[in-house]
């Protein structure tokens, strides 16, 4: 495991697992955080023997926005890797990346979940869409969470900035699932493993389907994918997969521990 002033990197089971690590700053967005988690995605999303991506925080809190105190002493204008950059990466990366919220998730910290592909929390998370409360807005995230949201959630909580526990996050959408504190990431390395009993390339492809599918109309929808479902089929994985299958054995993308 290497271990960096702002983020923690380790690979375990299947998995790249990073952790946002400031945790006397409720693990807020500094600008070097922002970078280290760039690079980090970047080398978990080249490395073939991660099936996904997962982000926590260090301490009481997934992530608490924006670092207002460095904001307001920054200065303007930077070559620095800007925040939507990472969540554009997050959105369009080709691994599975899953948010465990352990704690406080505040404002551009909500920008992590919303691009996160399955996300579970914490039950006594708390969450909120703060930015109205310091005179702002959630534009960058609203681009991912309003996905998740829809408008009707969206309006009201980014109106508020009203907070809202795991349970809650459920129903709004922006959550898969909240589990007790103690539960959290043996619930995450349990989707982990279950990803990775699916072919690498053909979870690859799920992810793009579901970010594609619903840009199209029916038609275009039904041509596009008819396209691209038999070339899915006619792939080496989707054989041996096949084969596999008829022949009652693992296919080789499973480890004989899964």
């Amino acid at each position: 495991m290497s271990t960096q002033e702002c983020t923690l990197y380790e690979i375990r089971d299947h998995a790249a697992w990073i952790t946002l690590n400031r945790p006397d700053a409720r693990n807020a967005l500094s600008a070097e955080l922002v970078e280290e988690l760039h690079a980090h995605v970047q080398t978990a999303g080249e490395d073939p023997a991660v099936r996904a991506i997962v982000l926590t925080g260090a301490g009481k809190a997934f992530c608490a926005g924006a670092d207002l105190k460095r904001r307001a002493s920054s200065p303007a204008g930077s070559d620095r890797v800007t925040y939507d950059t990472v969540l554009s990466h997050l959105w369009h990366c080709e691994k599975p990346v899953i948010a465990a919220v352990n704690g406080y998730a505040f404002a551009g910290g909500l920008g992590l979940v919303g691009a996160a592909d399955i996300a579970i929390a914490n039950r006594s998370a708390v969450f909120s869409f703060s930015e109205v409360r310091i005179g702002a807005i959630p534009a960058m995230i609203s681009v991912v969470c309003l996905r998740k949201l829809g408008t009707h959630h969206g309006m009201r909580l980014f109106l508020t900035g009203e907070r809202f526990d795991g349970e809650q996050a459920v129903g709004y959408g922006l959550v898969h699932q909240a589990v007790a504190a103690d539960e959290l990431m043996d619930t995450v390395q349990s989707f982990i493993d279950t990803i990775a009993l699916g072919g690498p390339n053909a979870v690859k492809e799920c992810k793009k389907l579901v970010r594609r599918v619903p840009t199209l109309s029916v038609e275009d929808g039904f041509a596009e994918t008819k396209v691209w479902s038999k070339k899915l089929f006619e792939s080496d994985e989707a054989v041996e997969g096949m084969k596999a299958f008829a022949e009652k054995r693992k296919p080789y993308w499973v480890e004989d521990g899964s």
